[in-house]
């Protein structure tokens, strides 16, 4: 939709409900964890949505309020309003808008995860940036929930006829077209049966609204085909995990402020003090960026997931890479950053990576020298001597790195660093706490 102040914003989305004859409104929010949580309005009730927002129990939503101070308001955004193409084709007609949580009395509130990216970029407005990100999301199809039997054998680029997943991108991508997301690139992906869909470039905050509407556009797709579709980060032993590698940049107005003619890489002090920001601060933000038990069988050696700490430009076994730049395409100037899994909550990890990128400019951190090699042909020796650090290797690991930030801390906001910092724990005692098939396959014949 059109960029318009909020008065106009109203307008044409109570004009455009009444004209397409829409029955239900659907409230999208997420939790801390990065859950699409939503609730339906008529079209009775739409004005006074707009303009009070809706009432909910807060008190069920993970990371959000305790049982006695419950009562929460979902603010929805006119400029997210988009009709929902699949209920459309049924002759249903059911729009969505994203919302914003509020107290009662109309105050922000400091659990919201949009909240949280709102405040961390008006930081960056405030020194005259625009930050945008294009996220690249991967995933796969399985014939069902219940296993990970794949949907075909191929390999990256590969088009395997009959491709039934060839089909299913195709209308994914229409319904993203047709709600307003642009995308730039589909294919299938290194491992049998995962698949990728590029988003277009665009600023942080409508990237995560994309992010979570595209996530639930591939899911309901399969869905309708009698398939499967899964974002969890390494869902098949053995074969690549899934991973949300992050290209971003930050704009002047037009100019793409992480550009530089003269530089060999074509990146600016700028660019480089925000790279170096996320270097430096990349195993506390881990947490964020892969939130999950299962994210770090996906950081392993081996599986083109980025481990150790290092950047270059073109290589993809960095955590860092530098896109090979285009003469001609400024704009197009960007460092990409290729830990993070699509299970992460995108509100979150914008706002934490956009937080140690932004403290690399304003305490002009510098990266170490480029990797000209491959670090995972380097020996122990040679890493250490090159002073090459790496990632957490689990979840309680990266855990305890985050409690001690205090850039994320800040990014997040109390509320939301010390929930978040309780729920993960939570699930890593859990998850220790569990006998796994590995555990009984080796140990109970034997002991």
């Amino acid at each position: 939709m059109i960029s318009r102040d909020r008065a106009e914003a109203k307008e044409y989305v109570l004009k455009t409900a009444k004209e397409q004859d829409i029955k239900f409104i659907r409230l999208w929010f997420t939790d801390i964890l990065g859950f699409l949580k939503s609730f339906s309005i008529t079209f009775r009730e739409l004005e006074g949505a707009l303009e009070m927002g809706s009432g909910f129990d807060g008190s069920s939503i993970q990371g959000f309020v305790r049982i006695d101070e419950s009562d929460m308001i979902a603010l929805p955004d006119p400029a997210t309003f988009q009709i929902l193409p699949w209920h459309s084709a049924e002759h249903q007609s059911v729009a969505r808008m994203f919302c914003d949580i509020c107290w009662p009395g109309g105050q922000p509130f400091e659990g919201d995860p949009k909240y949280v990216l709102k405040r961390n970029l008006l930081k960056t407005m405030d020194m005259g940036y625009t930050f945008y990100v294009g996220p690249e999301l991967e995933y796969f199809y399985f014939q069902n929930s219940e296993t990970t039997q794949f949907l075909d054998q191929g390999g990256y680029f590969d088009l395997t006829p009959p491709d039934i997943a060839t089909d299913l991108r195709r209308e994914t991508i229409l319904i993203l077209e047709e709600m307003g997301i642009g995308v730039e690139y589909s294919h299938h992906e290194v491992a049998p049966s995962q698949h990728e869909i590029d988003l277009r470039y665009t600023d942080a905050l409508t990237m995560a609204d994309n992010v979570m509407t595209y996530k639930l556009v591939v899911k309901q797709v399969a869905q309708n085909h009698g398939v499967y579709a899964t974002f969890m980060p390494k869902p098949v032993l053995g074969v690549n995990g899934s991973g949300m590698h992050v290209h971003m940049s930050l704009f002047k107005g037009d100019r793409n402020a992480f550009f530089d003619n003269n530089d060999p890489h074509h990146l600016s002090k700028l660019a480089k003090h925000f790279a170096a920001g996320l270097l430096k601060h990349a195993p506390e933000i881990t947490s964020v960026t892969n939130q999950w038990v299962n994210s770090y069988k996906r950081l392993l050696p081996g599986y083109e997931a980025p481990v150790y700490i290092t950047w270059a430009p073109r290589n993809r076994a960095d955590l860092i890479r530098i896109p090979e730049y285009q003469p001609g395409k400024e704009a197009a100037t960007r460092i990409e950053l290729r830990s993070p899994d699509p299970a992460c909550n995108p509100y979150l990890a914008f706002s934490v990576i956009l937080a140690a990128g932004l403290e690399g400019i304003e305490k002009g951190y510098e990266p170490p020298p480029p990797l000209e090699r491959n670090v995972f042909e380097m020996t122990e020796k040679e890493r250490e001597e090159k002073g090459i650090g790496t990632l957490p290797g689990n979840l309680y690991e990266a855990i305890k790195l985050t409690e001690n930030s205090e850039l994320v801390k800040k990014a997040l906001g109390k509320h939301v660093f010390d929930t978040f910092i309780e729920n993960k724990k939570v699930e890593w005692e859990r998850y220790c706490s569990q006998v796994t098939d590995y555990e009984l396959k080796q140990y109970l014949p034997l002991l």
